[in-house]
């Protein structure tokens, strides 16, 4: 029979001094943190992905749970329309780098805690090095790439890492590690979804939508799964996917079991040197749209993004509808065809459904709706 309980995480630090007991009574208090666990947490170096919906709570609660030392890892700076759930972030910050303003909270929040900030993206050559030193790895990030480049490094170094994705009003929570501690059974992310995606087949949240309260929620499960971990305390969700669904107040644990890696993986979507769908800039298409022979825009959005803009006199058919069957945009084969989304990734993706499917002159919008609105109608709102 399998141990329920993994051993702690982290060894337990010096004795906690007057002002620290004082600071973290609130936790002394809880048998399974009590001063050892309090020492652990004091003694731990979490490095976090992502200063976004997930990482905001979960640096929040890591530096007040008295985390030592913090690692934040991001590249983006912060919008104004992350505000609504990236909480670590205030107005006065939009501009500003994330890592930058993630930092300054933490600060504020607990100035004891020690944090390094690297404003850079994460990839396969430099991960090693930007998780040098830390004792597990909070994934908060919302692109597939950077989810597997994280992945497959922490399971080259060894390293839990606590992981979850939000999608609307509905997420899913988990703690990869793939070498755990003998008589534990190790999984990653890679025994969940064998393969990434296809480009453009899956929205990001700046997409779809999410609910900013979900992420507070998740954000916040994904520091006490740190915290389980660091001390040895409770089950975490080795082994187990929790699906939240924020709609119906629900939390469904589903096993999850290490996968068969020695089937051959599936073929991408795109083989390599495939050619990439022509493409046209946006001041190239208003030419033409004020042209004797106009494209057809087919505009790949979800209804809720074409009601905040769009481009007028487009075909409206979301992406999945168009996968799913190509006539559902009820054109033409021979059609002059330019497909828009937001940014551009579902657009590529729905240009190669319908080559696929017979048609012959089929273009993307470089840049999609954004480049749109930034250089021919910048009286429109971007999202």
């Amino acid at each position: 029979m399998e141990p329920s309980v993994l051993p702690p995480l982290v060894e337990p630090g010096p004795p906690l001094s007057r002002d620290e007991t004082h600071r973290y009574a609130r936790h002394l208090l809880v048998p399974a943190i009590g001063e050892v666990g309090q020492r652990r947490l004091r003694n731990a170096h979490v490095a976090v992905m992502g200063a976004g919906g997930l990482g905001s709570p979960a640096l929040l609660y890591l530096a007040a749970a008295g985390v030592g030392k913090v690692t934040i890892i991001d590249d983006d700076v912060v919008d104004i329309t992350n505000l609504h759930r990236q909480v670590i972030h205030t107005d006065a910050a939009v501009g500003t780098p994330k890592v930058a303003s993630a930092a300054a909270a933490v600060r504020a929040l607990n100035p004891t805690v020690e944090v390094v900030t690297h404003g850079v993206r994460l990839v396969p050559d430099n991960a090693a090095e930007l998780f040098a030193g830390a004792d597990l790895v909070l994934d908060g990030t919302d692109n597939f790439e950077t989810r597997y480049a994280v992945n497959d490094a922490c399971a080259a170094l060894g390293l839990p890492c606590v992981w979850a994705s939000v999608y609307r009003t509905q997420a899913q929570v988990s703690v990869f590690w793939a070498d755990p501690p003998a008589g534990f059974v190790g999984t990653d992310l890679r025994d969940l979804f064998p393969q990434p995606p296809a480009p453009g087949t899956v929205p990001s949240c700046g997409d779809a939508g999410v609910l900013g309260a979900l992420t507070g929620q998740v954000g916040s499960m994904m520091a006490a799964e740190a915290i389980k971990l660091i001390c040895g305390v409770g089950e975490p969700l080795l082994g187990r996917v929790a699906f939240v669904d924020l709609l119906d107040a629900s939390v469904q644990h589903i096993p999850l079991r290490p996968a068969d890696r020695s089937a051959p993986p599936p073929a991408p979507d795109v083989a390599p040197g495939e050619p990439v769908t022509p493409s046209l800039s946006p001041t190239e298409l208003a030419a033409e749209l004020g042209s004797a022979t106009p494209p057809v825009v087919l505009d790949v959005r979800e209804p809720a993004e074409v009601a905040i803009v769009a481009i007028e006199g487009s075909v409206r058919v979301p992406l999945g509808e168009v996968l799913a069957d190509p006539a559902a945009t009820g054109l033409s084969p021979d059609d002059d065809v330019v497909v828009h989304c937001k940014a551009q990734p579902r657009s590529e993706a729905a240009a190669r459904k319908l080559v696929a499917a017979g048609f012959t002159r089929v273009r993307v919008l470089e840049g999609g709706i954004l480049a749109w609105i930034a250089d021919v109608d910048p009286t429109q709102t971007p999202y």
